[in-house]
């Protein structure tokens, strides 16, 4: 783990005064007085996100929120790959920041149990109702122990298959709607030379979604609820067993190529895969759509498919059950001294202007006001598409690594990783998982 000074060295900050942004590398320079958010008689207060295509709309909710503030907001981004270990390098020491990007639950614990954060309703102290601007489902995955600890700031994240219709086409492919039809598309890409699924196996994550997925088509949702609640036997059970079984069967079938674990999704490596041509799969996360927008806008149009996973004969899981993140989290540190300032500041968090920014680049934002805006969206099909999507899911499960606390991450990682590398048998990957402590 790198030191405090060089993690934040790796930090990239943005300072928006009247709506201009202007980036400053690792100056701490800002409109309105100098020093940290925390420091005393400072007149700013430092927001730290992950680094990627979402970034936009946080920049431009800063520059409008320092339009009129005397306190201003100064926008800290770390690139995703390296987020969960930065943040955790710097979050007790006084460069932590006052503000900063989370996943709710098992992401924020570990600093709640530590006496490192603010409940919201000492952030918010004459506003108690703070919480009904959101969707309930979506606020209460950021309480701890009753208490809640977080805003949602961007748009839920339901984990989707997305395609290539082109590639699919050529291949006489159609989107799966079993796991045999998965099988069989795999086998018809592969005949036409095309890497069936991208996937950026050097970030891991991104490989723990099929594991994600397949544990909840075979086993339903009580498996990981149980496992993350402490009960580690389940790891062992005949459908842990049968999951891995399925996944094993998926990469020995060559349907991931392979140089997977070469390529990265933080680098843009399996996006490009997906939108080149080069591969008619990717499952990823329905930011999936905002990052394509940005860097291939045209595939994006009128290229890009998506559907949701497909079942598993006999499976315990509802098929409309969905994995994934129900959003991202802004949380407040205990120690800032700018609280009144960042209270308005997260008010914008469900401000009309919010929701449409979040809207233009794909994501859907789980404010109460999101439906009267579907309509104005680049592609309400697609904003409609994931509303119904998550509004009806029996179950949505939050993504592995962030149901288990941060100290917990690499431990999966290196699992998932593992296994499907053919490093380790479905025996030591159980043992793996057994040996997680989700205290």
């Amino acid at each position: 783990m790198r030191s405090a000074p060089a993690a934040r060295a790796r930090i990239t900050r943005t300072v928006a005064c009247g709506g201009a942004a202007l980036m400053l590398g690792t100056s701490l320079t800002a409109c309105g007085g100098g020093g940290s958010g925390s420091g005393g008689g400072s007149q700013e207060f430092h927001v730290l996100v992950y680094g990627d295509a979402g970034n936009k709309v946080e920049k431009k909710i800063v520059a409008e929120f320092n339009k009129t503030s005397k306190v201003k907001a100064v926008l800290d981004t770390i690139p995703g790959a390296d987020y969960q270990q930065k943040l955790q390098t710097i979050i007790n020491t006084p460069q932590a920041p006052d503000v900063f990007y989370n996943w709710g639950g098992g992401s924020i614990r570990p600093y709640v149990k530590a006496g490192l954060l603010m409940p919201l309703d000492d952030v918010f102290p004459n506003d108690p109702k703070i919480g009904d601007h959101f969707l309930p489902s979506v606020y209460n995955t950021a309480k701890i122990d009753g208490k809640a600890y977080g805003i949602p700031m961007r748009g839920t994240q339901p984990v989707l298959l997305f395609s290539n219709k082109k590639v699919l086409a050529d291949a006489g492919v159609t989107a799966p709607k079993t796991w045999d039809d998965l099988l069989t598309d795999v086998k018809k890409l592969k005949a036409k030379g095309v890497t069936p699924i991208a996937l950026g196996g050097g970030d891991k994550w991104t490989t723990m979604m099929w594991f994600e997925y397949l544990y909840d088509r075979v086993a339903g949702p009580g498996l990981f609820e149980k496992a993350v609640s402490g009960d580690k036997s389940v790891w062992a059970s005949a459908d842990s067993k049968k999951a891995l079984s399925m996944f094993r069967q998926l990469v020995d079938a060559g349907a991931f190529g392979s140089n997977y674990d070469s390529v990265k999704w933080t680098g843009g490596g399996s996006a490009q895969l997906l939108a080149s041509g080069k591969a008619g799969f990717e499952l990823m996360g329905s930011w999936e759509y905002s990052t394509q927008k940005e860097n291939s806008p045209d595939f994006a149009a009128h290229g890009l498919g998506y559907t949701t996973f497909p079942s598993v004969a006999g499976g315990k899981g509802n098929t409309a059950d969905l994995v994934g993140n129900t959003n991202n989290f802004y949380s407040v540190m205990k120690k800032t001294k700018q609280r009144a300032a960042i209270a308005k500041f997260l008010k914008l968090m469900y401000s009309d202007d919010f929701v449409k920014a979040q809207l233009s680049i794909g994501n859907l934002p789980t404010t109460t006001n999101t439906d009267k805006f579907l309509d104005s969206t680049g592609d309400p099909a697609y904003a409609k598409y994931q509303l119904n999507l998550v509004s009806k899911a029996p179950s949505f499960q939050v993504s592995w690594d962030q149901a288990y606390p941060p100290s917990q991450m690499t431990a999966i990682y290196q699992a998932v990783q593992e296994f499907t590398d053919g490093k380790i048998d479905a025996g030591a990957f159980i043992k793996d998982m057994q040996a997680l402590d989700a205290s």
